[in-house]
């Protein structure tokens, strides 16, 4: 092994280790080279990993670090480490914590003067955003979407004026609800980037305004199977158009106040033409 920053019992090691997010071809040489030098990787799923490793051919011991022992266990790894042991920390695919375990053993790590490597390697979000066709400059990776559908929405009208494209992680049996919540708040012109099945034999990228794309997934089962990465067009104003955050406002208070001391309120709180908010509310509340 030739890697400089290969692990070595002088200078014990938590290294980030990304895995394929489907194509096992995708991993990277310097991976394996960590993955067979370290004392222990730590797995989210031991099992899954031992069959990664065995594809290999790596003999290496697991320990399993998950969101759910994952504060309780974190301390025991690090002991490890302070021992003078070296460890790999990777998640069942792609990079480690990107909505996957390793923060609390990352922060403790650090925290106690561990050096900490990161690799390199397969990541859903980036893979989807550079394939989009969405602007990439400016982006926000936003995670898994809240499973109720209030807390979907509150989400969305949070982000509906955000400019920057917005990536969530969405899981098959909720991707229907979630697309019918963004098209409630966010309206059906919107346009929305679907990408599942990435790297994987029937991976599918595609985009349209998310009225046709609730149509297009409509059409077909299997377009709802896999691990699905949802990127959403970021706001562009319409200097016509009234700020949602305002319309919402209005909607609120117009079931407490009349229409026009509503508008009046609002406008007041947005900058926001009060004529125009009224007339929003007379043809939308």
């Amino acid at each position: 092994m030739t890697d400089a920053n290969l692990s070595d019992h002088a200078h014990p090691t938590l290294y980030i280790v990304p895995t394929p997010i489907g194509n096992l071809a995708d991993i990277t040489q310097r991976a394996l080279d960590v993955l067979a030098s370290v004392d222990l990787v730590a797995a989210e799923d031991t099992r899954h990993t031992a069959r990664l490793l065995s594809h290999f051919s790596i003999n290496a011991k697991t320990f399993a670090l998950h969101e759910h022992n994952e504060q309780q266990k974190a301390a025991a790894l690090l002991a490890r480490l302070q021992q003078g042991q070296s460890v790999a920390l990777v998640s069942d695919a792609g990079t480690p914590l990107i909505s996957d375990p390793g923060y609390h053993l990352v922060t403790q790590c650090r925290e106690a003067g561990v050096r900490v490597v990161p690799l390199p390697g397969a990541c859903a979000v980036v893979t989807a955003l550079s394939a989009s066709g969405l602007p990439s400059d400016r982006f926000s990776f936003e995670g898994f979407l809240p499973p109720k559908t209030k807390a979907r929405q509150d989400t969305f009208r949070t982000l509906a004026d955000d400019p920057r494209t917005l990536i969530f992680y969405e899981s098959p049996h909720r991707i229907r609800d979630s697309l019918a919540d963004m098209r409630e708040v966010l309206g059906e012109d919107r346009r929305v980037v679907l990408a599942r099945e990435l790297t994987k034999t029937f991976e599918t990228i595609h985009g349209a305004p998310l009225g046709e794309l609730i149509a297009w997934l409509n059409e077909d089962a299997n377009r709802l199977r896999g691990e699905i990465v949802l990127l959403v067009a970021g706001y562009r104003a319409d200097k016509s158009a009234l700020p949602s955050a305002a319309c919402h406002a209005l909607g609120l208070l117009a079931a407490e106040l009349p229409l026009k001391k509503a508008a009046a309120l609002v406008a007041e709180l947005y900058s926001v033409k009060k004529n125009a908010l009224y007339k929003w509310g007379l043809e939308n509340l």
